[in-house]
């Protein structure tokens, strides 16, 4: 006997033609239409999740592993499955995250039924009178669906909309009734998008390239929108032929090979590299909207001309003047590259790059910081080659942001949109996309915020090991309420024995120590499956340099 179709098959069918092979998803009352049409689609794997937050998180580090691993291709849009009311509005979080940071994330939602759409307040249960509303100053592109026809269409402009650069999240909701619906529609196979490709403008291009050329001292700060646009080469490629040094921003580590004679690596809260890129006389910024952190907190004041490139339209001469490009890096340097001069290397420009980072080396040699620093380089040895890793807001993140080499293990932190507890649920959908291992880094006070997450990598059996900076609170806010107060409030926390509580979960961990951390991290992420280590340690930052000006 044929089993009815009904409205829910629609969307899973339209989500497999659009090339969804995961799925996120976290069952409720108005979405069961959703989850019986993924019970029959056996090909379409669905990974489950304790809370709505962290099932969104995972998603965004599914799709930021998956352009990790495949710099450039297509954008792997990554759809997660939600409830109506609380379940929908606890994604909002991590949403944001995922806007700010540019990663392709569909989110579903089922919704009330169609007659309980527009306020009109008719009790149904988790009504709100405007759900869509909580959503369009949060994602890309918000689209409410009232007919099981509609559905098809809807959900592909959603993923186009998610899938067009900058990359965002989209959101889809869809009524209980109509997810219900049995319908004589066709099976759909055939959705598909083609975002088209942003190029720049030819005479943008050529300006450019008349700047770049006639610079005696030009430095280039490449960005999160280099990164993904999968434009590893050309930068390469453009920096050896102008002689120019490359800092990286957070968002764009691994965008430029760590250790090359011109990379000046990511110091960006570094007074050093600070005005290094202010004595430049041209300035190329690549994907960056030069924000608070990457312009050290506002105190970047360029002397010299700014060309920026964006494929965000809306960041160009945000914080800047500047010759602005709204276009994909990769094609914009593609163009440049053809134009540009070609320099011979005299050597200046490599030992202008080793000045500055003698400088930002000697300026931490001054400091206390030996236990921090020796910690972020026993995690980068002790990791396999390739290994992806997940940063929660916490001391040892805001080191890695500087301090870690991204060359055959990407970073990805929640630093676009700051908000705690993403280190283990971004690894979770890091390790589904690879099939691990996958590292995770939180402090004491973000893990509080995914632990129920454990039963989710067991249940899944994903390659996980988790990390727990154990300082005893919220160490980057207890530094900063100390720093302006002289003194902190709320920032010490009670916290369970977290290896005890892991073990709870059926989840190998253990007590480890600063002397022992890579030892311990190294076989633990060389061991399959789930497992935790956590590290009592009080961390300090480095001194903030755009204090001192």
């Amino acid at each position: 006997m044929t089993e009815e179709r009904i409205g829910g098959d629609v969307v899973v069918e339209t989500l497999r033609a659009l090339g969804a092979e995961t799925v996120f998803g976290l069952p409720g009352q108005h979405a069961l239409g959703l989850f019986e049409a993924l019970r029959r689609a056996p090909d379409l794997r669905v990974i489950s999740s304790r809370v709505e937050n962290n099932l969104a998180f995972a998603a965004d580090g599914h799709a930021r592993a998956l352009m990790a691993a495949n710099p450039g291709g297509p954008a792997p849009v990554t759809p997660m499955i939600v409830s109506t009311g609380p379940g929908a509005l606890l994604t909002l979080a991590s949403l944001q995250e995922s806007h700010s940071a540019s990663v392709p994330v569909l989110g579903i939602s089922s919704q009330v039924p169609v007659a309980g759409l527009g306020g009109g307040r008719h009790g149904y249960l988790h009504e709100l009178p405007d759900q869509a509303a909580s959503f369009r100053d949060v994602v890309k592109s918000v689209h409410v669906v009232r007919t099981v026809s509609q559905i098809p269409t809807a959900l592909r402009e959603a993923w186009e909309s998610a899938a067009t650069v900058p990359y965002g999240p989209a959101w889809v909701e869809i009524p209980q009734d109509v997810l219900l619906q049995a319908t004589a529609m066709p099976r759909i196979t055939s959705v598909s998008v083609a975002p088209a490709p942003l190029a720049p403008l030819p005479e943008l291009v050529e300006e450019a390239a008349k700047l770049l050329g006639a610079a005696k001292n030009p430095v280039i700060l490449a960005g999160g929108g280099a990164s993904r646009s999968g434009a590893q080469a050309e930068l390469t490629a453009l920096a050896e032929a102008l002689r120019a040094p490359v800092f990286s921003t957070f968002g764009g580590k691994g965008v430029f090979g760590w250790d090359h004679p011109l990379s000046a690596q990511s110091w960006m809260e570094d007074w050093h590299s600070t005005e290094f890129l202010q004595d430049a006389d041209v300035v190329l910024v690549l994907g960056s909207g030069l924000g608070e952190v990457s312009s050290n907190y506002r105190e970047f004041t360029p002397r010299g001309k700014m060309i920026q490139v964006d494929a965000d339209l809306y960041k160009l001469e945000s914080n800047y003047p500047g010759l602005g490009i709204h276009a994909d890096i990769k094609l914009t340097l593609e163009a440049l590259l053809e134009q540009v001069p070609m320099r011979r290397s005299d050597g200046r420009a490599e030992a202008a790059v080793a000045e500055v980072l003698d400088k930002v080396k000697s300026r931490l040699d001054a400091q206390p910081l030996e236990v921090e620093r020796k910690l972020i380089a026993d995690i980068r040895a002790a990791i396999p080659e390739g290994t992806q890793t997940f940063w929660d807001m916490t001391i040892a993140a805001y080191w890695a942001w500087s301090a870690w080499n991204s060359d055959n293990a990407p970073i990805h932190t929640s630093q676009g949109a700051g908000g705690l507890g993403y280190g283990l649920p971004g690894a979770l959908g890091g390790a589904v996309a690879t099939g691990g291992p996958a590292l995770a880094v939180s402090g004491d006070g973000g893990a509080m915020y995914g632990v129920a997450e454990l039963a989710t990598a067991v249940q899944h059996e994903l390659d996980v090991t988790w990390l727990i900076v154990d300082d005893g609170g919220y160490g980057i806010l207890r530094e900063y309420l100390t720093g302006a107060f002289g003194q902190s409030t709320a920032t010490e926390l009670s916290r369970p024995d977290f290896v005890a509580l892991a073990k709870s979960f059926g989840v190998d961990a253990q007590l480890s120590t600063l002397d022992d951390i890579g030892t311990d991290l190294g076989k633990a992420l060389r061991t399959p499956g789930p497992s935790v280590v956590v590290l009592p340690a009080l961390l300090k930052m480095f001194a903030a340099t755009h204090l001192e000006k």
